[in-house]
This record gives structure tokens, sequence and C-alpha cells, in this order.
């Protein structure tokens, strides 16, 4: 009788230890992409990114687009690099920004907006510095909603759309950035 109460304990613990065994045999194949640790013979991810030299985003001053530009390249910048220019840049990133406000909902009855859709799209180039030759040439986008608040609180429907650019600022940098690593580690 007590025989049986151990089977079913055991028949419980063959499946737990059957994975732990199958992660111990795979754990060493596995590596973080954005790790310090190189891959391979060459320079890890962290040190490719790090040698992108992102160029200024050109934006007419005292527009929309000259302050979401600064932003992005500053996003790209710290997350490529910290925040510093690369010593010895091996590649040149090039963008071109275009924004927009898209409205979502409308009151009826004032027929104003109630939600807008902040909308950023941005076309980057990447290119090698010693050849000259464009390796990598994407589109990618941001979008972030935002909610006014009324007709009476301008002031909050301002920082709501200042909030709802920089929610789509990032995701562009964080879009970039990824296809970035994608590049440096598959050569796609």
């Amino acid at each position: 009788m007590r025989w049986g109460k151990h089977v079913g304990a055991l028949r419980r613990l063959v499946p737990v230890a059957a994975v732990l065994a199958l992660g111990l045999l795979t754990a060493a194949c596995f590596q973080p992409l954005y790790g310090s640790h190189p891959l391979g013979a060459s320079d890890s991810v962290r040190d490719k990114m790090a040698a992108v030299e992102v160029a200024q985003i050109v934006a007419k001053n005292g527009t929309p687009e000259a302050r979401l530009a600064v932003a992005l390249r500053n996003a790209l910048m710290f997350d490529l690099n910290n925040g510093a220019a690369p010593v010895a840049p091996t590649h040149r990133l090039t963008i071109t920004l275009n924004s927009g406000i898209m409205t979502v909902i409308v009151d009826v009855a004032s027929g104003r907006p109630e939600t807008q859709v902040e909308a950023l799209n941005a076309t980057f180039t990447l290119t090698e510095i010693a050849t000259k030759k464009v390796v990598l040439n994407v589109s990618t986008s941001g979008r972030a909603s935002f909610d006014i608040p009324g007709s009476a609180q301008r002031f909050a429907r301002q920082r709501a759309s200042r909030d709802a650019e920089d929610r789509a600022v990032n995701a562009v940098a964080e879009s970039i950035r990824n296809r970035l690593a994608s590049f440096f580690v598959a050569g796609t």
C-alpha cells in the first residue's frame, strides 16, 4: 500500500526531471543578444552597435519634426552607445522622419476630436563608412494615441500630445535598435 503512494509521486517527478535535464543540456546554446561576449570570432553585438554613428536628422527649425528628430537621435545614441559618440565608427545611420496626427474619435455633439493618434514614420539607411556601401535600407513607424480631456483644458491637450510624441519616438528608436541588432547578428 505504501509503495503505491510513492509511485504516484515518482510519476509526477519524472516529467519535471526530464524538463530540467533538457534545460541543462541546451543552456550553453543560448546567448543574450545585447551581451558583451563576442559571438564566435567577431565582435559582440554591443561592440558593433557602439560603432554606429547616428547622423543629424534633417528637419526644419521650429517644426514639430525638429523636436522629434532631436529626441530620436538622442534615444538612438543612448541605446547604441550609452549616449557617447563612437570612437571609431564603422557604419553611419541616416534617418528621415515624417510625422502627423490622425483623429480617431470625434464628439458627435461638438465636432471636436476626443482621441487622436500621433504617427511617426522613419526611413533609415545604414551605410558602411569604409566602402560607402548601403547595407540596410528600411522603414519603420511608431503610433501612440492620446485622449483630449476637453476644450477648456488646452494645456492638458498639448501635454497629452507631447507625451504621445515621446512614446512614438521611443517605439521608433526601439524598432531601429532591434533591426540593427538583427542585421549585425544575421547579416540581413
